[in-house]
């Protein structure tokens, strides 16, 4: 519609007039005008006549908002429903031929609405510079903005999918509705297009100028043109091969209506005769019902209807009784029955061709709001007594129930199934796997007798045995993994994580890492699958804390960068677990990780068909790998914003220095043509030999390890002498020894499994020799006092050794044992006690069965005996003791062992490599160097745990040093910890080397040379600087400086410990939340949604500036948004994107170094609802530097209360109105914090401030805790309904 047009009286609408009468000019009419030629001024309109087929009445008037002039109306295509939007920009909806209204909502707070558009979902409205898509209930689904310089008139919607948009500018857009792009942009001559249909063939659009041009449907290319009137065009339509226009003619330096309709025949591309009407055309459109009529309406209110081929004739002239002078909208329903009107005092008039009018061919039913169901208490009949006590209703108390129970005085007594009926048991016959039986009617049918039995407090389902044969066939029941290697898995409740029991999995000070970020591999890798094993591993390792802490560089997605973050995190936590979301991020943006396959999908997990331990080996490699291409990296500067990092010069990488070790790769050709090429590794991966041989051969661990590092093998290769493939032998040899050594084991089949099997499993040989011989069963491999409870009277008499005392040669190590020998059992350790004071310990000969023995106990870590010892009988009592450091372990703990806790390693002058297994407690001897010779301690062994019932989990034991215990807990010692994802346990050292391979198989072993940490520089220089706090570019292209929302912070203005930051965030989800509904109706969270921050602000809390924004950053994500909240946080699509936004657009790293600059500063943040802020920004903050509002005004055991009503209850403030503002909303908690102080002053009674939170929960409650509307009631700051704080 060309709006240059309309009446100039239309700037300035006037008020209603006719409000008190609407109702005589509300009732239908039909009105028939003298054929005769008189003229239009001059005809009466008679009264109303009968309703007529095929002509058209008024049925039905409405107002959608009284005067304010209608400016467009729509049928809806889908349902019953008519919309009307207006120039205040507020849409309406009425539903069905009564004009029921369905909804109303406001589009635009100031343009109006200028085309309206019923989609499936929703409904498309266009204002000036705004695309808004809302549901039919009036809830946003996506906001698209426009330039400013834009003046939008017309849409059309091409396909299910496209839409164009154009106005008085010289161009049309595209817009995919999917994806809320713009995707392409046609150039059309100035001033632009108003009006726009479609047809089979062309795009036909309407020029402000009088043209009309038609164009391609693919290109848009102008295939004709019509230059339909010298002033302006007013509206057309195009029916079949007929295309009408009605304009404006320019005359007497002006512009007036032209009663000539210019017809068109799109076959032949030319005019045919003009249609001349009665009336001055302002609208109108093709009505085919039985014939191609038109319908042409004045802005006047007459509407006349006539053949576009025929003459008008005025006896076809009906006149719409409009409340306003002026008819400012018309519109044709999908099944040509109804008419609608839109007047320019606010009212809607519906105009039919039968009192049952459809608006469409085949509506859908409308969705209504449940009416208002008021709940009432039923009547309860104390004499019957199947009545449900549920019906009885209980109270809201804060009190203890009598029924609530202390754990101390109540046991859990689950109901156990009962056991099958033997005769059922008996008379059972299968088909398949289904058992059939006759009934033996031995109990009343559908009814089993329960008899609760005696139990363990502690139940477990999967503990029984089946009683049905048809279980017995399968696999029994019986949950083989221990509790604490179980994947363990958060459980939600209304509230969320708030009230889940960490405490419950990790009684210790070190940070666990949550399993429930999702996201493909989010969800698992970072803990489950990968980073609970090895991030904590690298975090254990001080130089490479230390290393990425002080990494920091000016990459948007870096993992050292990350996890030099998260690493603060886990030092800054006292037991509460953190989260790697950011790290996660950032990892999933590196093609390489794609491309090796280490992002998983929620289902790859779910399933359990993702090898675990060949993916977190994968991992392992890929980690190591980018880590030190990361920091190896000059970027020049290398630092962000010129901080610079500690370790190493120029080309140099401490992760180089720390696991990198050089070798030599040796080909030789049967030419004898040899190769030889250097390369470096960091880590090394185990071959195994062929374990073909019976019985299987036995190998120490040292063994394997150097057959890996030092490989030969036999392969294929191009030799240039022989210039062609010819069998080489390939060997690798090694020039320096790493500080770290890091094993990949590859036990990724049952072969290499069944080789850790029998490797464990050797030592029970060697004892079951020896048992036979001495004629005692032992129960397996142990340290040397084990042997004790042998019965050493079916033992050989002694013989004499060379310390002139009585030995027993068969003993694998040779004890001289008092005469006279009293055997106790404490503490799963052999004592002896007798008159003699000393025992005597020799060595046996080799090639005796005690020789072996013993050789194999020194390979598991035992006894080293060289020469004879004394040792005094209250030294032996010691042993197992823990007290005197004597804790040997036994013998169901040395099962399942092979690797060893400690490794030498020597490489001689010829760079031959010698590899041999050693205990913990030795250190060199004085003739080893210690530039060739180095010892490796075990810290860390990650675990694939196979459990069929949850896929698979990762697990990690940990050697914590010194320097973490003194850190976190104040004590100076070592202890192998436990870490499943955030449950944390000390275990002993022989649980982190027992590996049993049905459901414990080894994935990466750690080994770290000795007295490592004295070589590195371990100083942590913090590497974030005041300047991230100054004023930096946006991303966005479109921001101007006149949109800025904050001012940066002068170098004045830098904080100081103890200043106050108000605080505000606002977020966007990224996935929904998965839920399941339990039977009782409940519901059960499974997994959370997943959030992203998406606004960050802070304001200044003090100074000559406080209350102004330092930080107002919006933050741009590349992952697919689907919800932004808008109600809730403010952002609308299009403000996170960098193509289109307007805002103050940033990367979350640039924001959070902000925020982590703050809390290093020591500043303290207010805000209301921080904990969840801080949880989805990946920040840990101390608790003295929170203030957080929602606790300050809250009473325990009663509800939180909202910014909104503090504000309005403490500031009489109204906020948070049609969206929240993070602006707004962090300058209110501050306010809200010096309310507080003021109520609460320093040495006040506590007492009084209670008085206040009382009145504060009963005006809640009496308000149902909503904010009154603006003419209801005053704050009561206002009033005497809030006595405690006018007394303060």
């Amino acid at each position: 519609m060309n709006f240059e047009g309309l009446n100039p009286s239309l700037a300035e609408y006037a008020p209603p007039l006719l409000d008190p009468v609407l109702d005589a000019h509300l009732n239908p009419s039909l009105v028939e005008l003298d054929p005769e030629g008189v003229s239009l001024e001059g005809m009466a309109v008679p009264e109303s006549v009968h309703l007529m087929e095929g002509m058209y009445s008024e049925l039905h008037t409405a107002v959608s908002e009284v005067g304010v002039p209608v400016s467009v109306s729509h049928f809806d295509l889908h349902e019953e429903m008519l919309w009307v939007g207006n120039h205040g920009g507020h849409a309406t909806s009425f539903f069905g031929p009564t004009l029921e209204r369905y909804s109303s909502f406001q589009v635009n707070s100031s343009d109006d609405i200028r085309q309206i558009q019923s989609l499936e979902n929703g409904v498309l409205f266009l204002t000036k510079t705004n695309l808004k898509y809302m549901s039919r209930g009036g809830l946003i689904i996506f906001d698209y903005l426009m330039d400013e310089s834009e003046d939008m008139h017309s849409l059309l919607l091409t396909d299910n999918n496209t839409l164009l948009v154009a106005g008085l500018q010289n161009h049309v857009l595209e817009i995919d509705l999917n994806t809320v792009q713009e995707t392409q942009k046609y150039t059309v001559e100035v001033p632009g297009i108003t009006i726009m249909r479609q047809s089979n063939r062309f795009f036909f659009c309407g020029h402000t100028s009088g043209k009309v041009s038609l164009r391609d449907l693919r290109t848009f290319v102008v295939e004709h043109e019509f230059d339909a009137y010298s002033g302006s065009l007013s509206d057309f339509d195009v029916h079949g091969n007929l295309l009408v226009t009605c304009g404006f003619s320019s005359r007497m330096n002006g512009l007036a209506c032209d009663r000539f309709l210019k017809v068109y025949d799109l076959r032949m591309m030319r005019a045919t005769t003009p249609l001349q009407v009665h009336i001055d055309p302002f609208f109108l459109r093709f009505i085919p019902t039985y014939t191609s009529r038109l319908a042409i309406i004045s802005q006047t209110g007459q509407c006349q209807f006539c053949e576009p081929t025929g003459l008008a004739n005025p006896a076809d002239i009906f006149h719409v009784n409009t409340v306003g002078p002026l008819i400012m909208t018309f519109d044709v329903s999908a099944s040509k029955q109804a008419l609608a009107f839109g007047d320019s005092e606010g009212c809607v008039h519906l105009w039919a061709d039968s009192p049952e009018v459809t608006f469409n061919a085949y509506s859908r039913e409308t969705d209504f709001a449940l009416p208002c169901m008021v709940d009432t208490l039923p009547h309860l009949d104390w004499n019957q007594d199947l009545v449900p006590l549920s019906l009885i209703p209980v109270p809201l108390t804060s009190d203890a129930l009598l029924s609530d129970w202390p754990a101390a005085n109540s046991a859990p007594a689950p109901r156990r199934a009962p056991p099958v009926d033997p005769e059922i048991l008996r008379t059972m016959k299968k088909v398949g796997f289904i058992g059939y039986a006759p009934n033996p009617r031995t109990k009343l049918r559908n009814q089993i007798p329960y008899r609760l039995k005696e139990m363990d407090n502690e139940f477990d389902n999967f503990s029984q045995v089946p009683e049905s044969p048809i279980g017995r066939e399968e696999e029994p029941h019986l949950y083989r993994v221990a509790k604490k290697y179980r994947k363990v898995t958060i459980k939600y409740s209304k509230l969320g994580l708030e009230d889940f029991d960490f405490k419950h999995y990790n009684k210790t000070l070190f940070a666990g890492l949550e399993p429930h970020i999702p996201n493909a591999y989010c969800n698992c890798m970072i803990q489950v699958l990968y980073f609970l094993g090895l991030c904590q591993v690298l975090y254990f390792l001080e130089p490479v804390r230390c290393l990425v802490q002080n990494h920091l560089c000016q990459k948007e997605f870096c993992l050292g960068c990350e996890l030099g973050l998260l690493f603060h995190m886990l030092d800054l936590s006292r037991g509460d677990p953190c989260q790697g979301s950011n790290f996660l991020r950032a990892f999933r943006t590196i093609p390489e990780a794609s491309a090796l396959g280490l992002i998983l999908a929620d289902s790859d997990e779910a399933t359990g068909k993702v090898n675990l331990g060949r993916l977190i080996q994968s991992w392992n490699r890929f980690i190591l790998t980018q880590l030190h291409q990361e920091t190896q990296e000059q970027e020049g500067p290398q630092a962000y914003r010129g901080a610079g990092s500690s370790f190493g010069s120029s080309g140099d990488s401490v992760i180089g220095q720390l696991f990198s070790c050089e070798m030599e790769n040796c080909s030789m050709c049967r030419c004898g043509k040899e190769t030889v090429r250097v390369s470096s590794t960091l880590l090394f991966t185990l071959s195994y030999p062929d374990s073909t041989e019976k019985p299987a051969k036995d190998y120490e661990f040292a063994q394997i390890l150097k057959r890996s590092i030092c490989l030969e093998q036999n392969t294929q290769a191009w030799c240039e002498n022989c210039e062609k493939y010819q069998p080489t032998v390939q060997t690798r040899n090694i020039r320096c020894l790493p500080d770290v050594l890091v094993i990949n084991c590859e036990v990724n089949s049952s072969k290499e499994a069944d080789f850790w099997k029998t490797q464990a499993e050797v030592g029970e040989t060697l004892r079951g020799r020896f048992s036979r011989h001495a004629g005692v069963a032992v129960p397996g491999p142990a340290e040397v006092f084990t042997l004790l409870s042998l019965s050493l009277a079916s033992l050989p008499p002694p013989e004499p050794c060379w310390q002139r005392t009585r030995c027993h040669p068969l003993v694998p190590v040779a004890w001289a044992v008092p005469l006279e020998l009293e055997k106790t059992r404490s503490r799963g350790v052999a004592e002896l006690k007798g008159p003699q004071e000393s025992l005597c310990l020799s060595p046996n000969p080799p090639g005796t069965t005690a020789y072996s023995f013993q050789k194999a106990m020194m390979k598991r870590g035992g006894f080293d005996i060289t020469k004879g010892k004394e040792i005094s009988l209250g030294e032996w009592k010691d042993l197992g003791n823990p007290d005197t450091g004597h804790l040997y372990p036994s013998v169901e703990e040395l099962k399942n062992i092979w690797i060893p806790h400690a490794i030498k390693m020597r490489l001689t002058k010829s760079k031959e490599l010698d590899v041999s297994n050693w205990s913990e407690t030795d250190e060199l001897s004085p003739t080893d160097d210690p530039e060739s010779v180095y010892i490796y301690d075990l810290m860390a062994t990650v675990v694939h745990i196979l459990d069929s019932r949850t896929g698979g989990s990762l697990v990690g034991h940990i050697k914590v040093g010194e320097t973490y215990h003194q850190r976190k807990e104040g004590v100076t010692h070592q202890q192998w910890y436990l870490f499943n994802d955030f449950l944390i346990e000390p275990v002993d050292k022989c649980e982190a080397v027992q590996f049993d391979m049905s459901w414990k198989v080894p994935a990466i072993l750690y080994y770290a040379r000795r007295n490592l940490n004295a070589k590195y520089n371990l100083v942590i220089k913090n590497p974030i600087e005041a300047s991230v706090l100054l004023a930096e570019a946006s991303l966005a292209r479109k921001q101007r400086k006149c949109h800025a929302t904050f001012i940066p912070l002068m170098l004045s203005e830098m904080p100081q410990a103890g200043d106050l930051v108000g605080l505000d965030a606002e977020f966007v989800t990224l996935n929904e939340e998965e839920a399941e509904l339990r039977s009782d109706g409940t519901k059960s969270t499974i997994k959370p949604s997943q959030m992203s921050v998406a606004r960050i602000t802070c304001v200044r809390g003090q100074g000559p500036n406080e209350g102004v924004p330092f930080i107002d950053d919006y933050i741009s994500t590349q992952e697919q948004v689907v919800d932004y909240l808008t109600q809730y946080s403010g952002i609308k699509p299009g403000d996170l994107d960098a193509k289109i936004s307007s805002k103050h657009l940033t990367t979350l790293k640039s924001t959070y170094l902000k925020l982590r600059f703050l809390i290093d500063v020591g500043v303290k943040f207010v805000g209301h609802g921080l904990q969840k802020d801080f949880r989805v920004i990946n920040l840990m903050v101390p608790k003295d530097q929170v203030i957080d509002t929602v606790y300050l005004f809250h009473i325990p055991r009663k509800r939180m209360i909202s910014l909104r009503f503090l504000a309005w209850y403490f500031l009489d403030l109204k906020i948070q109105g049609e969206t929240h503002d993070s602006i707004e909303d962090a300058r209110t908690a501050l306010q809200l914090y010096r309310k507080y102080l003021e109520l609460s002053p320093q040495g006040s009674e506590p007492e009084e401030f209670r008085k206040v939170l009382k009145g504060l929960y009963e005006k809640g409650r009496k308000l149902d805790w909503k904010v009154p509307e603006p003419d209801s009631q005053s704050s009561p700051k206002h009033g005497a309904v809030f006595p405690p704080v006018l007394a303060l």
